[in-house]
């Protein structure tokens, strides 16, 4: 029986994917082999000595304790892509607000309710209408700044309204390069996408790399009259430069999903309470993403979509040597895979298949046998110098 802890509500359709036959899940859950949160402020604490996993139901990981997960052995998943569409539809939403008074439009709108005479009403609203005049997206250029999952999905959605798109991205995978539409247009550095575009949207993830990117520096380099949408990650932002360049002119408009007490009430920015992934179609997405990589790690070892562990599957061999297989972590040393397999040799124990892999300082086996390894073994393999985990499924 696999024991699951869950943190948050996570979705139905996700907590549906682990069978009650082999799974317990809940928030009750003790000695649990993973966790699977969503927002909750992962601390070390509740990293226990059973955890193999966790599983956040969202693309972010910031609220989990990633390094020492990792010097642990505890895998760290994550589900990029399942809310892309969601954030998409928010990220039009935005552009659509920032073009035309929409926002200014319906709140004096809302000053009107003494007006009860309908022909009055229609005449304030013709006289005053052009206070609310924007401009259209068709023709307008968007700087695409990540060119991931969301950022792809963005692109197509601004080329099929008649945008130029532009984008930037200095680490693009090949798989967000095959998603890519091939009207963007590829550029080498992010102050030429800012000087050249009408709006830019953000979308990439905290890294050291990408910590105050949009700085000061940046937001001189900005076409004057730029609308900046960041439904990224706050820290990705430097604030006091937004504010500079809002009132300097050179920022027209910043739309957040991130509010900051120095914005909140300005004309010129749009802040939202951080709703770029909730509708339930991504919450259930996300839960569903998570929960399936949760159980063919336990119950195969298979990584797909990990933060800090290498992407690593292999078929399991049916027949009679069906479910004999380890699954070893260890520092990314030289020797560690020799090592393992002499203790296995000395076992007599025959290796059917393996598969290793490394990411920066770790590395993660599987390794298939044709017989059941005895405690013995595989304590021998567990006392190895520099290997973290080991794991017999």
């Amino acid at each position: 029986m696999y024991k699951i802890k869950t943190f948050n509500q996570i979705a139905d359709l996700g907590l549906q994917r682990f069978p009650g036959t082999r799974y317990a899940v809940g928030a009750h859950i003790t000695d649990a082999d993973a966790i699977l949160l969503r927002s909750h402020k992962l601390g070390t604490a509740d990293l226990g000595e059973t955890i193999k996993a966790v599983a956040r139901a969202g693309a972010g990981v910031n609220n989990v304790p990633v390094p020492d997960c990792t010097a642990r052995g505890i895998v760290v998943f994550n589900a990029p892509g399942a809310n892309a569409n969601a954030v998409k539809e928010l990220v039009l939403s935005g552009m659509l607000l920032a073009s035309r008074g929409i926002i200014p439009g319906i709140r004096y709108v809302d000053t009107l309710s003494a007006v009860t005479d309908h022909a009055e009403l229609n005449k304030l609203l013709e006289a005053e209408k052009k206070r609310f005049a924007g401009n259209e997206l068709a023709g307008k250029t968007l700087g695409i700044i990540g060119l991931g999952a969301i950022g792809s999905l963005v692109a197509g959605m601004a080329i099929n309204l008649g945008m130029k798109v532009l984008g930037y991205d200095p680490a693009l995978s090949v798989d967000a390069a095959w998603r890519l539409p091939n009207q963007v247009q590829k550029i080498e550095n992010v102050s030429a996408l800012l000087a050249n575009s009408d709006y830019v949207s953000l979308h990439l993830p905290v890294l050291d790399s990408t910590r105050g990117l949009i700085n000061a520096d940046m937001v001189a380099a900005m076409k004057p009259g730029l609308c900046l949408l960041n439904f990224s990650r706050d820290e990705i932002v430097d604030t006091a430069a937004i504010v500079t360049g809002l009132e300097a002119g050179a920022l027209r408009m910043y739309i957040s999903d991130f509010p900051r007490h120095e914005l909140i009430g300005r004309a010129d920015v749009i802040l939202m309470p951080h709703i770029g992934a909730s509708t339930e179609e991504a919450e259930e997405n996300c839960a569903i993403m998570a929960a399936d990589q949760l159980k063919d790690f336990l119950e195969n070892g298979n990584i797909r979509n990990s933060v800090n562990f290498p992407a690593l599957t292999l078929d399991r061999v049916h027949g009679a040597t069906a479910g004999t297989r380890l699954s070893i972590s260890n520092k990314n040393v030289p020797g560690m895979l020799g090592k393992i397999l002499s203790i296995l040799a000395e076992q007599n124990i025959n290796v059917v298949d393996m598969i290793n892999k490394s990411r920066d300082d770790i590395a993660y086996n599987l390794i298939d046998l044709a017989s059941t390894p005895s405690p013995e073994a595989v304590k021998a393999i567990a006392a190895t110098d520099d290997v973290i985990k080991v794991t017999l499924l």
